[in-house]
Protein backbone atom coordinates (compact mmCIF):
# COMPACT_ATOMS: atom_id res chain seq x y z
CA UNK A 1 0.00 0.00 0.00
CA UNK A 2 1.26 3.49 -0.79
CA UNK A 3 1.32 6.27 1.78
CA UNK A 4 -1.87 8.37 1.46
CA UNK A 5 -2.73 6.41 -1.70
CA UNK A 6 0.03 7.88 -3.85
CA UNK A 7 3.54 8.24 -2.45
CA UNK A 8 6.01 5.38 -2.33
CA UNK A 9 9.54 4.43 -3.36
CA UNK A 10 10.72 1.12 -4.75
CA UNK A 11 14.31 -0.11 -5.01
CA UNK A 12 14.92 -1.76 -8.36
CA UNK A 13 18.25 -3.13 -9.60
CA UNK A 14 17.73 -1.84 -13.15
CA UNK A 15 18.69 1.38 -14.95
CA UNK A 16 15.89 3.90 -15.60
CA UNK A 17 15.68 2.99 -19.29
CA UNK A 18 14.58 -0.54 -18.32
CA UNK A 19 11.90 0.47 -15.79
CA UNK A 20 8.34 1.07 -17.06
CA UNK A 21 6.31 4.11 -15.95
CA UNK A 22 4.81 3.97 -12.45
CA UNK A 23 1.55 2.04 -12.17
CA UNK A 24 -1.80 3.10 -10.79
CA UNK A 25 -1.82 2.36 -7.03
CA UNK A 26 -4.18 -0.62 -7.47
CA UNK A 27 -1.69 -2.20 -9.90
CA UNK A 28 1.38 -1.63 -7.72
CA UNK A 29 1.72 -5.23 -6.52
CA UNK A 30 1.84 -6.70 -10.01
CA UNK A 31 4.11 -3.94 -11.30
CA UNK A 32 6.53 -4.36 -8.38
CA UNK A 33 6.63 -8.15 -8.83
CA UNK A 34 7.48 -7.86 -12.54
CA UNK A 35 10.34 -5.48 -11.67
CA UNK A 36 11.64 -7.54 -8.70
CA UNK A 37 11.10 -4.32 -6.72
CA UNK A 38 11.62 -3.95 -2.98
CA UNK A 39 9.72 -1.41 -0.87
CA UNK A 40 12.09 1.54 -0.43
CA UNK A 41 12.33 3.13 3.00
CA UNK A 42 8.87 2.12 4.19
CA UNK A 43 6.09 -0.39 3.82
CA UNK A 44 2.49 0.33 4.84
CA UNK A 45 0.26 -2.63 5.67
CA UNK A 46 -3.52 -2.26 6.07
CA UNK A 47 -5.18 -4.74 8.43
CA UNK A 48 -8.96 -5.01 8.13
CA UNK A 49 -10.16 -6.44 11.42
CA UNK A 50 -13.67 -7.48 12.41
CA UNK A 51 -15.42 -10.21 14.32
CA UNK A 52 -17.74 -12.79 12.82
CA UNK A 53 -20.66 -11.95 15.14
CA UNK A 54 -21.90 -9.17 17.41
CA UNK A 55 -19.68 -10.63 20.14
CA UNK A 56 -16.64 -8.44 20.68
CA UNK A 57 -13.19 -9.62 19.71
CA UNK A 58 -10.48 -7.98 21.76
CA UNK A 59 -7.22 -7.24 19.95
CA UNK A 60 -4.69 -7.67 22.73
CA UNK A 61 -1.28 -7.15 21.10
CA UNK A 62 0.39 -6.29 17.80
CA UNK A 63 3.96 -7.50 17.48
CA UNK A 64 6.65 -7.04 14.83
CA UNK A 65 8.94 -9.96 14.05
CA UNK A 66 12.07 -9.19 12.04
CA UNK A 67 13.15 -12.50 10.49
CA UNK A 68 16.09 -11.22 8.44
CA UNK A 69 18.41 -8.23 8.18
CA UNK A 70 21.04 -7.38 5.61
CA UNK A 71 22.71 -4.44 3.94
CA UNK A 72 20.26 -2.26 1.96
CA UNK A 73 19.34 -3.67 -1.43
CA UNK A 74 21.41 -2.40 -4.38
CA UNK A 75 19.85 -0.50 -7.25
CA UNK A 76 18.04 2.78 -7.76
CA UNK A 77 15.14 4.30 -5.81
CA UNK A 78 12.11 5.04 -8.00
CA UNK A 79 9.47 7.46 -6.64
CA UNK A 80 5.88 6.57 -7.46
CA UNK A 81 4.59 10.12 -6.99
CA UNK A 82 5.32 13.72 -7.80
CA UNK A 83 5.28 14.81 -4.15
CA UNK A 84 1.84 14.14 -2.74
CA UNK A 85 0.96 14.14 0.92
CA UNK A 86 -1.79 14.37 3.46
CA UNK A 87 -2.73 13.98 7.07
CA UNK A 88 -1.82 10.94 9.08
CA UNK A 89 -4.53 8.30 8.82
CA UNK A 90 -6.44 7.31 11.96
CA UNK A 91 -5.70 3.95 13.60
CA UNK A 92 -2.07 4.14 12.62
CA UNK A 93 0.90 2.26 14.05
CA UNK A 94 4.54 3.14 13.32
CA UNK A 95 7.45 0.68 13.34
CA UNK A 96 11.17 1.55 13.30
CA UNK A 97 12.80 -1.51 11.70
CA UNK A 98 16.26 -0.13 12.51
CA UNK A 99 15.69 -0.84 16.23
CA UNK A 100 17.04 -4.10 17.68
CA UNK A 101 13.53 -4.95 18.92
CA UNK A 102 11.06 -2.95 16.82
CA UNK A 103 7.64 -2.24 18.31
CA UNK A 104 4.35 -1.32 16.68
CA UNK A 105 3.77 2.07 18.34
CA UNK A 106 0.30 3.66 18.22
CA UNK A 107 0.36 7.10 16.57
CA UNK A 108 -2.31 9.80 16.80
CA UNK A 109 -4.01 10.66 13.54
CA UNK A 110 -6.07 13.32 11.86
CA UNK A 111 -9.38 12.96 10.03
CA UNK A 112 -10.18 16.04 7.92
CA UNK A 113 -8.64 18.34 10.52
CA UNK A 114 -10.12 16.56 13.54
CA UNK A 115 -7.49 14.99 15.82
CA UNK A 116 -7.91 11.24 16.33
CA UNK A 117 -6.23 9.76 19.40
CA UNK A 118 -3.83 6.86 19.02
CA UNK A 119 -5.41 3.40 19.28
CA UNK A 120 -4.18 1.67 22.38
CA UNK A 121 -4.41 -2.08 22.69
CA UNK A 122 -6.44 -3.84 23.94
CA UNK A 123 -9.02 -2.71 21.39
CA UNK A 124 -12.48 -4.15 20.64
CA UNK A 125 -13.98 -4.98 17.25
CA UNK A 126 -17.06 -6.96 16.17
CA UNK A 127 -18.98 -7.81 13.00
CA UNK A 128 -20.86 -4.52 13.30
CA UNK A 129 -17.85 -2.48 14.43
CA UNK A 130 -14.92 -3.30 12.10
CA UNK A 131 -11.65 -1.40 12.06
CA UNK A 132 -8.75 -0.82 9.68
CA UNK A 133 -5.32 -0.62 11.29
CA UNK A 134 -2.48 0.84 9.24
CA UNK A 135 1.05 -0.21 10.13
CA UNK A 136 3.92 1.73 8.53
CA UNK A 137 7.34 0.14 8.95
CA UNK A 138 10.37 2.27 8.08
CA UNK A 139 14.09 1.63 7.72
CA UNK A 140 17.04 3.69 6.67
CA UNK A 141 19.82 1.19 7.23
CA UNK A 142 18.79 -2.38 6.41
CA UNK A 143 17.13 -4.71 3.96
CA UNK A 144 14.62 -6.06 6.50
CA UNK A 145 12.31 -9.04 6.19
CA UNK A 146 9.48 -8.94 8.71
CA UNK A 147 5.91 -9.88 9.56
CA UNK A 148 3.28 -8.92 12.13
CA UNK A 149 1.49 -11.00 14.75
CA UNK A 150 -1.93 -9.85 16.00
CA UNK A 151 -3.17 -11.46 19.23
CA UNK A 152 -6.90 -11.66 19.91
CA UNK A 153 -9.36 -13.06 22.45
CA UNK A 154 -13.11 -13.69 22.35
CA UNK A 155 -15.50 -15.81 24.43
CA UNK A 156 -12.67 -17.36 26.41
CA UNK A 157 -10.65 -18.30 23.31
CA UNK A 158 -7.37 -16.73 22.26
CA UNK A 159 -5.27 -16.82 19.13
CA UNK A 160 -2.62 -15.16 17.03
CA UNK A 161 -2.95 -14.16 13.39
CA UNK A 162 0.25 -13.85 11.37
CA UNK A 163 0.14 -10.98 8.86
CA UNK A 164 2.64 -11.32 6.00
CA UNK A 165 2.95 -10.96 2.24
CA UNK A 166 1.00 -14.00 1.02
CA UNK A 167 3.07 -16.46 3.07
CA UNK A 168 6.36 -14.57 2.74
CA UNK A 169 7.76 -11.88 5.02
CA UNK A 170 7.34 -8.25 3.99
CA UNK A 171 10.57 -6.75 2.69
CA UNK A 172 11.62 -3.14 3.23
CA UNK A 173 15.02 -1.70 2.30
CA UNK A 174 16.73 1.60 3.12
CA UNK A 175 17.28 4.00 0.22
CA UNK A 176 19.96 6.29 1.65
CA UNK A 177 22.76 6.88 -0.83
CA UNK A 178 20.89 5.35 -3.79
CA UNK A 179 20.30 7.35 -6.96
CA UNK A 180 16.64 8.47 -6.92
CA UNK A 181 14.38 8.91 -9.92
CA UNK A 182 10.90 10.31 -10.51
CA UNK A 183 8.84 9.82 -13.66
CA UNK A 184 8.57 12.91 -15.84
CA UNK A 185 5.23 12.68 -17.65
CA UNK A 186 6.16 15.45 -20.13
CA UNK A 187 9.16 13.52 -21.47
CA UNK A 188 7.83 10.04 -20.59
CA UNK A 189 11.01 8.97 -18.89
CA UNK A 190 12.57 8.61 -15.44
CA UNK A 191 14.60 11.68 -14.43
CA UNK A 192 17.03 12.15 -11.52
CA UNK A 193 15.34 13.56 -8.44
CA UNK A 194 16.87 15.18 -5.38
CA UNK A 195 16.42 13.09 -2.25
Amino acid sequence: MWEHGCGHDYVIARPPEQVPPPPAPQDAGTWAATQSAVHGGETTVALSVQGTSDTAVVLTALRVRVVGRGAPAPGNAYAMDQGCGGALTPRHFAVDLDKDRPLARAVAGNDAGTPVPAVRLPYRVSATDPEVLLVTARTGSCDCRWHLELDWSSRGRTGTVRVDDHGRPFRTSGTGGLPRYAYDTSTRRWAPRAA
